[in-house]
């Protein structure tokens, strides 16, 4: 049912709202030198993206986690924005719109721009329901459409799959050019997204690069990166984040091409300024630091005979299987089931799990209680890529995580 609301919610914004981008490609258009600046905000382990057009109009392409909407919010309000003229939200993973609830509740927005991708998280609910209230026009783009933002700028939408089986490679990839400097957002676009962009022969060579799922070794071939060939490349993540982004394959590959690297999690918002001909970055290059994995709670060992852990999780089936490993039966009442990314969790019942037996906890449509089964909720929990599962004890101690 829960997904049913959903779509419906999307069928009302594309009818109520919709607008047709333009599809026809257009040769560099001319460019009369005037500054535009793209700042690529410090919103932790996520992306935001502002663009200032040299005319003046302005363009956010995601907002980080829900927590991080009040520093896009902020920035923007020190930047003298009073509204948006588009918003993008890239795909419904909760590290790109969570943020976007807090600015769409903050200031008007002229057009609003959605993979189509239907995720029936909290977040994805939320944002579409103040999108139809607020009657804001809402697209979901199409392959080569152009978005018009500025005469002097090109927005070309080199991807868009709203029916793709994935968040991440559902990810709205654009291409900003202005005179000849150029900038490639490729969201959380994955190797396989690259792999297809390169098979359609599209331009994806840029000057500046935002580095595909935060430096993720998903992301960023080497092939895809000699491609693009980028002068420089922003890394969006967070410092010491629990995934180790960004990856050495990545930087690997950056180096390889002899790109200059940036990146937030060392030296926070980074903004390139560039009046077509040439581009100035404000931050100094990236040296390494914060680009460690996190340090992750060791889990606190479970008393002598006792040792429940997580033994498996299935982001499409939306299934985690709690197991008892050890050899005595423990009641579970006051147990937890957490997801790290979406920040959810599952309080278990009063249950006993007895020594070597195991019991599934249920999320998504198809979510049901049976036998080893427990419903957690209707709702999609874990089909966003990277989400992390821990394991808390009655007395809140992690003890079992899963990556």
């Amino acid at each position: 049912m829960k997904k049913i609301l959903v779509v419906l919610v999307a069928v009302l914004l594309l009818v109520a709202g919709c607008e047709e981008i333009p599809q026809t490609k257009e040769q560099t258009k001319p460019f009369t030198g005037k500054e535009m600046r793209v700042h690529f905000i410090d919103v932790g382990q996520g992306d935001s993206i502002f663009i200032q057009s040299p005319n003046g109009k302005t363009m956010l392409v995601d907002a980080g986690v829900k927590g991080a909407g009040k520093t896009v919010v902020d920035y923007l309000g020190a930047h003298g924005v009073q509204k948006l003229d588009y918003v993008v939200a890239t795909h419904p993973d909760a590290d790109h719109i969570g943020g976007l609830i807090p600015v769409l509740n903050s200031m008007p927005i002229e057009h609003f721009i959605d993979s189509g991708k239907i995720h029936t998280s909290n977040t994805y609910e939320e944002m579409l329901t103040l999108i139809h209230n607020k009657n804001i026009p809402f697209n979901v783009p199409q392959t080569g459409d152009q978005i018009e933002l500025d005469p002097e700028v090109t927005v070309e939408v080199l991807s868009a799959d709203e029916n793709a089986t994935d968040n991440n490679e559902a990810s709205i990839v654009l291409r900003v050019a202005y005179g000849n400097i150029s900038f490639l957002l490729t969201g959380d676009a994955g190797i396989d997204l690259e792999r297809a962009m390169l098979a359609n022969d599209l331009d994806v060579e840029a000057t500046i690069l935002k580095a595909g799922h935060h430096g993720s070794n998903t992301s960023s071939s080497q092939s895809f990166v000699e491609a693009v060939s980028p002068l420089a490349t922003i890394l969006s993540y967070g410092q010491n984040n629990k995934y180790g982004h960004p990856h050495a394959e990545v930087i690997d590959a950056l180096q390889n091409v002899g790109s200059e690297i940036y990146s937030t999690a060392e030296v926070g918002t980074i903004v390139v300024n560039t009046d077509g001909e040439t581009y100035k970055i404000n931050q100094s290059e990236w040296t390494g630091i914060g680009a460690t994995s996190a340090i992750t709670p060791k889990p606190t060992p479970a008393p002598k005979g006792e040792h429940v852990q997580l033994i498996s999780k299935d982001l499409q089936a939306e299934v985690v299987v709690v197991k008892n490993a050890g050899e005595a039966v423990v009641n579970m009442q006051g147990w937890q089931l957490v997801s790290v990314e979406g920040n959810q969790v599952f309080d278990f019942p009063n249950i006993e799990l007895a020594p070597g037996t195991s019991i599934s906890i249920t999320s998504g449509p198809d979510a049901k209680t049976g036998t080893n089964e427990l419903q957690w909720t209707k709702r999609q929990i874990w089909l966003n890529s990277g989400d992390a599962a821990q394991l808390l004890n009655a007395k809140g101690e992690m003890v079992s995580e899963l990556p």
